[in-house]
């Protein structure tokens, strides 16, 4: 088990890189063409697609928020150490979705796309077992 100064560092080191995650969400719509991908949405449908990515990006950046701020807390108060094991849960929810949540179609045989898989898969197995560890202590 590693040591409660280890995990703060680990943990405000992960908030930093779900800061940066959570910013990345404002480039989605023009890298991934949504104006014209989801043109043939219905009006509801495209604006919950905009509106749940906003919510995605929020959660991501409130943990990422947590994380440099309350990284001590989130492994030393019994509130903290729950708030981390629910977290543990929600990236490793994230980390199955990794895998079957997205058909193969999306990522093989496109070396970008892949890499970006395979790196998504070792980030949510990361941050999987941080808050876990995090819940334990």
């Amino acid at each position: 088990m590693p040591t409660a100064n280890t995990l703060s560092y680990l943990l405000q080191g992960t908030g930093v890189v779900l800061i940066i995650l959570a910013l990345l969400h404002g480039v989605f719509p023009k890298y991934f063409r949504w104006k014209a991908e989801l043109a043939t949405l219905s009006l509801v449908n495209r604006e919950i697609m905009y509106v749940h990515s906003f919510f995605i990006a929020l959660v991501v950046l409130g943990i990422g928020l947590l994380c440099v701020t309350a990284s001590n807390e989130l492994i030393g108060t019994p509130l903290g150490r729950k708030i981390s094991a629910a977290l543990g849960v929600f990236w490793l929810v994230r980390l199955l979705t990794q895998f079957f949540g997205y058909s193969r179609g999306t990522w093989k045989g496109k070396p970008f796309e892949t890499t970006v898989h395979v790196l998504f898969i070792f980030l949510w197995s990361y941050l999987s077992a941080l808050f876990f560890l995090s819940g334990l202590r």
